[in-house]
């Protein structure tokens, strides 16, 4: 799948946050300013959070009233982009990736 340069950005955002923590997920999304956020999953006894709900968090904490993309990097083969919707609505692109930044799906918040 061919992913446009800022598109690609999102993906290598989500491998490089996974990669570093060593954690099952890792996402990143763009908000309607061009602004990114990357998150990993976080898997505490006290606290779960997904890395793609984590990331929408960190762009709703700095004032982001929408996103344009978001990207995880997962082994499974599809994620769920609730919090996407929540704060961006309807038809906003999720790319789904694989640890070498294959993308293998779209979904559609």
């Amino acid at each position: 799948m061919e992913l446009s340069p800022e598109d690609a950005k999102l993906v290598t955002l989500a491998r490089a946050s996974r990669a570093r923590t060593g954690t099952a997920e890792g996402a990143a999304v763009r908000d309607l300013d061009g602004r990114t956020y990357a998150a990993s999953t976080v898997a505490l006894d006290s606290l779960q959070v997904a890395a793609l709900d984590l990331a929408v968090a960190m762009a709703v904490s700095s004032g982001a009233k929408g996103l344009e993309a978001a990207a995880v990097v997962t082994d499974a083969e599809s994620v769920d982009p609730a919090s996407v919707r929540d704060l961006a609505g309807h038809g906003i692109s999720v790319f789904v990736a694989d640890a070498t930044g294959a993308v293998g799906s779209v979904n559609e918040s």
